[in-house]
């Protein structure tokens, strides 16, 4: 059964357990679908309202958006800790004779690489979706506003947590020209989205503030 597939209660207690997945990956990636899912029901609320007419295209286009970003999040609940199971399962692998060692090496090094694909694309999403929420400042649903500073805190938190999550893979792969790469990329990420999110948070807070 897929974990997207459980009831909210029964994943939390999942996560809360001794299972050593789903973890703090696939933890980011819901909040991230958590993060798109509220851009896209403000998108919804502003919808066929005459005061945002002027903004219509626009907010039918970042639901869209949001709702495609939202699914992708969810699949990646389940491709993070299908990977970290994979990695999981190379502990299990013989390790009595000098071929058995290297095979098990380098099955390792093959599945920590594996495991950071799911977060870097994390991330990747998680600037798209915070683009699209940045888009809809000022011209979206104002009575539904404070939803887009949790939609901006729950992005920043799917994008940090899996840049961490990226991090303690790569601090494993002795494949330095991957860790370039991931690292490079990683923090490209980071900073960009890191401040997207920090923007439209504060947007908002001055708004709701009356500032």
């Amino acid at each position: 059964m897929k974990l997207v597939d459980y009831t909210v209660e029964n994943f939390v207690q999942v996560l809360g357990s001794d299972a050593p997945a789903p973890g703090g990956g696939s933890a980011s990636s819901l909040a991230g679908s958590l993060g798109a899912a509220l851009c896209s029901m403000v998108c919804a609320l502003s919808m066929g309202k005459k005061k945002y007419e002027p903004y219509q295209e626009l907010v039918i286009e970042t639901k869209k958006a949001s709702d495609g970003l939202m699914n992708r999040f969810l699949q990646l609940i389940d491709e993070d800790t299908q990977a970290y199971n994979e990695v999981s399962a190379v502990f299990s692998m013989p390790k009595e004779t000098d071929s058995q060692k290297e095979a098990r090496k380098r099955a390792l090094q093959e599945g920590l690489k594996k495991s950071t694909q799911p977060p870097l694309e994390m991330m990747k999403t998680a600037k798209e979706a915070l683009e699209w929420t940045k888009g809809v400042l000022g011209k979206s649903n104002e009575n539904a506003a404070s939803d887009l500073g949790v939609a901006a805190l729950c992005l920043k938190a799917a994008l940090q947590g899996a840049w961490l999550n990226v991090l303690i893979n790569v601090g494993s792969i002795e494949d330095e020209s991957f860790n370039k790469k991931y690292i490079e990329e990683g923090e490209a990420l980071l900073d960009a989205s890191t401040q997207l999110a920090d923007e439209i948070y504060e947007h908002i807070l001055q708004g709701v503030r009356g500032e």
